[in-house]
């Protein structure tokens, strides 16, 4: 047995819309998904470069204790570099006053 349901005109139209409609929207939704998909795939990549990057800054903060050992010995440095400085400053003003003296001598011996 062979049955044949007729439509009208209208209820033809009225389905073909909706099926036009339901593949636009099955086709919409997999046009979002795959772009979800793609942007997840961009959070991820980023997601992975910023671990990387805070796991650079701990391996580079790893080292801070040592910071005021360091600046303890600089500090050091500088105060006897300070020290011979004020010293061959001492020395070299008595050199220069000697010169000077000596150069006052020879001038006034030499000139007759």
């Amino acid at each position: 047995m062979h049955h044949t349901l007729a439509m009208s005109s209208t209820e033809h139209n009225l389905w073909t819309i909706a099926n036009i409609l339901g593949i636009v929207v099955v086709v919409a939704v997999a046009a979002l998904l795959s772009l979800l998909i793609y942007l997840v795939k961009i959070i991820d990549r980023r997601v992975v470069a910023v671990r990387d990057t805070l796991k650079a800054a701990a391996a580079n903060t790893s080292d801070t204790v040592l910071i005021p050992q360091v600046a303890t010995g600089v500090e050091a440095v500088l105060a006897e570099g300070l020290q011979h400085h004020l010293f061959l400053g001492r020395v070299l003003g008595k050199v220069e006053v000697a010169d000077r003296a000596r150069r006052a001598g020879r001038s006034s011996t030499s000139c007759c």
